[in-house]
């Protein structure tokens, strides 16, 4: 319940406390909290086991717990009827990003290796100039440019 109080956060609780209920009352008051708390889990698992008998025996595995939709979802997916882990771990990411940049480096290889013995405006790099205009294209091919347009 209380997992993630630090010792900081209870010296603090505790020196509050001392402050708020004072020396004398603090012993009573936390009997008073514990009393409580140990109604409220009484008073729960005798709720969980009433429901737990009026569902009958098809619900004798049914743990509440379950109706939180994260804990549902997962456990009807560890049962992988579906075959979600072999699809899972047949689809490795890494490998096929390898792959595909090993071919597009390859055929950018091949491209610029073709085109540096027909054009000597291409470095040997398997680089594109893009600061040189296409050869080929005039001020004329392009359109006109419309203000109004954009």
């Amino acid at each position: 319940m209380f997992n993630d109080v630090g010792p900081l956060e209870l010296v603090t609780i505790v020196v509050i406390a001392v402050l708020v209920f004072g020396p004398d009352k603090l012993p009573k008051v936390i009997q008073d909290i514990t009393r409580t708390i140990r109604k409220i889990r009484e008073f729960s698992e005798s709720a969980k086991a009433d429901i737990r008998q009026e569902l009958g025996p098809e619900f004798k595995d049914f743990e509440f717990e379950d109706l939180n939709p994260k804990t549902f979802v997962r456990k009807h997916l560890d049962n992988d009827e579906l075959g979600l882990k072999e699809i899972r771990n047949g689809f490795d990411l890494k490998k096929e990003m390898a792959e595909v940049t090993d071919a597009v480096n390859s055929r950018e290889a091949d491209s610029s290796s073709s085109s540096s013995s027909s054009s000597p405006s291409s470095s040997g790099s398997g680089r594109i100039d893009m600061t040189k205009k296409p050869e080929g294209s005039g001020d004329d091919d392009r359109p006109p440019f419309d203000a109004d347009a954009t």
